[in-house]
């Protein structure tokens, strides 16, 4: 039913990136998120990068000449590099982004000598002094060299980390099964969770994958080459692959293969570690470690929205500021002294009260509107922000689920019983009385095991 239900959800979401059902009817499947991106989707980047480090379109330039080749052949400069200038770059599959790295130390070699930067290497030391050549090494135990990586990685990963929200909130994903040919639309995850329920084919989960897209590009053009997805062997028909990866079970990727690395996000974590290295380290040495800095920790503000308008503040204190202009209407739905709504009546309305103006209808009258903005001008100039429907319209099971799942407002609400009974206590303890277990043994002899046992007894 889970799965249904995720598949279900997946397939029934509007270019907002929010559920709606097919036949048109306003529906909520799955909490939605403050704030809500406009339904054109207008202003969305386009999906692209393809590679740990960076475009392939890009020039590396050589450090000492006008030498440059594009980043698909990053080998040729580094051999050039080796045999005309005798220079040496540690590590490089570990730097992220190698165009930006080179021109930075291409304009530090013009106004200082590689000496000054680099270990010099002394080859055939013991022999003829004619026959010795220095070569130069450059790599991270530089300190500035290790800040430079340390400054690439960290933009690498930001820029990343934005793609990936980008495609998480993507609407417009369009893509046909590469096992049935079924055809998906809305949002990548319908897809993903589709094969891997469905074909047993799982890439991970889709809030770990970046570059959705070219991943998926990728992995079909082996399929349309005949080649196994895990082992990459060649085969002579589709029937042919397709029964070699059923019965071998390798339908699925090879977790060696470092062609996926830029595929997922875990990559991108961390200067100069796999993704094993990554998902090895013990946390809970981590949670000892005493030196841990959290200076550079950046939270996300509250997402605190106004239940009857768009106004969004950072701080709660602000949004009650601004609801007083509503002539105080939240203070007398929802705040004690009101006696009749417990907590989760209080949720529920709250909940109800969202969902209705998100859908453009009146919490108050159910008038359905064109806009979100024409039913709020509805109901300030109706003065319908008191006005609430009939008890058995909101108070239902289905208004327990939050309409936004970061709804700061959720948090702030009390249950006005257990305000008063801490108001009349003033502090005291509660006496607790015992329960009266004076027939507890009458009970325990006539129970029904107990009659079993005895008839067991007098049979044997």
């Amino acid at each position: 039913c889970m799965e249904l239900r995720v598949c279900e959800t997946e397939n029934n979401r509007d270019r907002t990136g929010n559920s709606v059902s097919q036949d048109n009817q306003d529906s909520i499947l799955e909490p939605l998120c403050f704030p809500e991106q406009p339904a054109d989707g207008a202003g969305a980047p386009s999906v692209q990068g393809p590679s740990l480090q960076g475009p392939g379109t890009e020039l590396l330039v050589c450090l000492f000449c006008p030498e440059s080749v594009s980043l698909q052949q990053k080998d040729v400069l580094l051999k050039h590099l080796l045999l005309e200038h005798k220079l040496v770059i540690a590590d490089v599959k570990l730097i992220a982004d190698l165009s930006k790295y080179m021109l930075y130390w291409k304009g530090r070699f013009l106004e200082q000598p590689v000496t000054d930067f680099c270990s010099v290497i002394k080859t055939n030391s013991t022999g003829p002094v004619e026959k010795q050549e220095d070569y130069f090494l450059l790599c991270d135990v530089l300190p500035e060299d290790r800040i430079l990586r340390e400054r690439l990685q960290q933009k690498r990963l930001e820029e990343v980390l934005e793609q990936q929200q980008v495609e998480r909130d993507d609407g417009s994903f369009h893509r046909l099964c590469m096992f049935c040919s079924e055809e998906f639309a809305g949002n990548r995850s319908s897809l993903l969770n589709h094969m891997a329920r469905e074909h047993s084919f799982s890439i991970g989960l889709p809030d770990n994958i970046v570059y959705c897209n070219q991943f998926l590009d990728t992995l079909q053009r082996k399929l349309d080459n005949l080649q196994c997805l895990y082992c990459e062997k060649t085969f002579r028909d589709k029937t042919t692959l397709k029964d070699h990866m059923r019965k071998k079970a390798h339908r699925r990727i090879n977790a060696s293969n470092h062609e996926y690395d830029r595929f997922y996000v875990i990559n991108y974590l961390e200067l100069g570690k796999t993704w094993e290295e990554v998902q090895s380290e013990d946390d809970r040495e981590l949670a000892d470690d005493e030196d841990d800095d959290w200076s550079d920790w950046q939270a996300h503000p509250v997402s605190a929205v106004c239940l009857f308008c768009e106004h969004q503040s950072e701080t709660m204190e602000q949004i009650y500021t601004h609801m007083k202009v509503h002539d105080n209407a939240y203070i007398k739905l929802l705040r004690p002294p009101l006696p009749d709504l417990r907590f989760y009546q209080q949720v529920k309305l709250v909940n109800f009260i969202r969902r209705q103006i998100h859908q453009s209808r009146c919490y108050g009258c159910q008038e359905k509107f064109d806009s979100r903005d024409a039913v709020l001008r509805h109901i300030a100039a109706e003065g319908h922000m008191m006005k609430l429907p009939d008890v058995s319209t909101w108070n239902q099971p289905q208004y327990y689920f939050p309409t936004y799942e970061n709804d700061a407002l959720l948090c702030t609400l009390s249950d006005s019983d257990e305000e008063e009974s801490d108001e009349t206590n003033h502090g005291e303890d509660v006496p607790v009385i015992a329960e009266d277990i004076s027939n507890l043994r009458a009970l325990k002899q006539s129970s029904v095991l107990n009659q079993l046992l005895k008839n067991r007894g007098s049979c044997s």
